[in-house]
C-alpha cells in the first residue's frame, strides 16, 4: 500500500477552496438566523432552562456521532457527495423544526440536525485537498470568515422575522428561510463544485473509528488539539447557549438586542479571520496563534460578569470571537499537516467530534449554574476552563511536524497514521 496522498480527482483550481467556502456561506447564513432565536423558540414552548440547554445540546450531540462518520465516508467515497446529502439533511430537520409541536419534538429534530450537519471535516477536508499545506490556515480562516459573516447577515433576518408574541408559529418564517437557504446551498455544490479526490478503497485496510480514537489520544499532538478542542468548545458554548437568557435576565433584552450583538461578534470575527488570522500565523506560527487566541477569550470571559450595558457586553464579545477566530483555524492547520493525507477527513472528524461532546455537555453545566449558583457563572467557568488551553496548544505546537513545501512535503516527521 502506497503512503503518498489519494489521487486527486481532477488538477486543483486556485478557486477550489475559495468556491466552497462561497457555497458553505449560504448554508451558514441559515444557521446564523435560527441560533441567536433557539433559547426565545424553546421558552414559546415552555421549556426550563436545563431543557433549552438540552435543545442547544442535542445539536452538539448529532454532531458528535456525524463528523468522524461523515470524515471516513468523504476520505473513502469523495468530498461532494457527502456535502450534498448532509446539507439536503439538515434542509429537511429545519423544516420539521418549524412544526414541533413540544420541546421533546424539537430536541429529536435538533439531535438529526446536528447529525446531518456534521460535516465539518468533510469540508475541512476538501480545502485541505486543494490547498498547500503552508496556507491551510489561511484559508480555514476564510472558512470560518464566511461562517461569521453569515452569523451577521443571519442573526439581522431572524430578529426581522421572527414574532415572539405569538407562541412557536411566531418562529417559522425564519425556519422557513433557513430551510430555503440550505436548499440553494445543496444546488450550488451540485452545478458548482467539482469532486477533490476519487474514490479511496483502501480506507477499509484502515483502523476502525474506536481503534482510531485511541491512535488519536495518544498521539502527542493530535491528542493535545483533541483535548483542546473540548475544553473551548465546552467553555464558549456553554456562553453562547445562555447569551440570551443572561442579557434578558441583566439587562432585560429581548431577541433584538441578542441580536445585534451576535451581528456585532459576526462583523469583528469575519473581519479577524479573512485578512488577519492567516497572514499572522504564516508569520508566527500556528502554535503561538493558538495561544494568543485562547488567552484573548479567556480574558472576554473573565470580565463579562462586570459589563454595563450592551455596548460593554458587545465589546468584550468581540474580544472573545476576536480570540476564536485567531484560534480555532489553526487547530484544524496543525491537525491537517499532522495526519495522514489518506486519513485527514476521518482524523478532523475525531477532533470536530471532541468540539461536539463539549458542545453537548458544555450548555448543560452552564444552565446550572446560570440556575442554581448565579447568571454570571457561564462566564466564569468559561474563563478558568479555557485557561489551561493555552499550554495545551503551546505543547502541541512543539511536537507537531514541521513541513518545508515546495510543491510537496520535504520534511514529514511524527506523522499520525502514516502507518510506517
Amino acid at each position: 500500500m502506497s503512503d503518498t496522498a489519494p489521487r486527486e480527482a481532477s488538477a486543483p483550481s486556485p478557486w477550489a477552496a475559495p468556491s466552497l467556502i462561497a457555497v458553505i456561506f449560504i448554508n451558514m447564513l441559515g444557521f446564523g438566523i435560527i441560533v441567536p432565536l433557539l433559547p426565545f423558540f424553546a421558552k414559546s414552548m415552555h421549556a426550563a432552562a436545563w431543557q433549552i440547554a438540552l435543545i442547544f445540546s442535542a445539536y452538539a450531540m448529532g454532531g458528535f456521532f456525524g463528523e468522524p462518520f461523515w470524515g471516513r465516508l468523504s476520505d473513502r467515497y469523495g468530498r461532494k457527495p457527502l456535502l450534498i446529502s448532509t446539507i439536503t439533511g439538515n434542509c429537511l430537520c429545519y423544516l420539521a423544526l418549524a412544526f414541533a409541536p413540544n420541546v421533546a419534538t424539537a430536541f429529536v429534530i435538533r439531535f438529526l440536525g446536528g447529525l446531518m450537519s456534521g460535516n465539518g471535516a468533510v469540508i475541512q477536508g476538501y480545502i485541505a485537498d486543494v490547498t498547500p499545506p503552508e496556507r491551510r490556515a489561511r484559508m480555514l480562516s476564510r472558512q470560518g470568515a464566511a461562517w461569521n459573516v453569515g452569523m451577521i447577515v443571519g442573526p439581522a433576518v431572524g430578529g426581522a422575522f421572527a414574532h415572539t408574541d405569538i407562541g412557536p408559529v411566531g418562529f417559522r418564517t425564519p425556519l422557513f428561510i433557513a430551510s430555503a437557504l440550505s436548499a440553494v446551498a445543496v444546488t450550488g455544490i451540485i452545478f458548482f463544485i467539482r469532486e477533490s479526490r476519487v474514490r479511496d478503497q483502501s480506507i477499509s485496510h484502515r483502523p476502525s473509528r474506536w481503534a482510531a480514537i485511541g491512535e488519536a489520544i495518544r498521539h502527542p499532538v493530535i491528542g493535545r488539539l483533541m483535548l483542546l478542542t473540548f475544553l473551548v468548545g465546552f467553555a464558549f458554548t456553554g456562553i453562547e447557549s445562555m447569551f440570551g437568557l443572561w442579557g434578558q435576565a441583566k439587562f432585560g433584552w429581548g431577541p433584538r438586542q441578542i441580536s445585534i450583538c451576535f451581528a456585532a461578534v459576526g462583523a469583528v470575527a469575519a473581519i479577524t479571520q479573512f485578512f488577519i488570522t492567516g497572514p499572522l500565523s504564516e508569520r508566527y506560527g500556528e502554535g503561538r496563534m493558538l495561544a494568543i487566541g485562547m488567552g484573548m477569550n479567556a480574558l472576554g470571559s473573565l470580565m463579562q460578569p462586570f459589563s454595563t450595558g450592551l455596548v460593554v457586553t458587545t465589546v468584550l464579545m468581540c474580544i472573545t470571537a476576536v480570540g476564536q477566530s485567531v484560534a480555532w483555524p489553526n487547530v484544524g492547520a496543525l491537525i491537517s499537516r499532522t495526519a495522514d493525507p489518506h486519513r485527514q477527513g476521518q482524523i478532523l472528524g475525531l477532533n470536530n467530534a471532541s468540539g461536539a461532546f463539549a458542545r453537548f455537555v458544555g450548555p448543560f453545566c452552564a444552565s446550572q449554574g446560570f440556575a442554581l449558583i448565579s447568571i454570571n457563572a457561564p462566564f466564569i467557568q468559561g474563563a478558568l476552563i479555557v485557561a489551561p488551553a493555552i499550554l495545551l496548544a503551546l505543547s502541541a505546537a512543539r511536537r507537531a511536524p514541521a513541513r518545508t513545501v515546495q510543491g510537496h512535503a520535504i520534511e514529514e516527521p511524527a506523522e499520525f497514521g502514516g502507518g510506517h
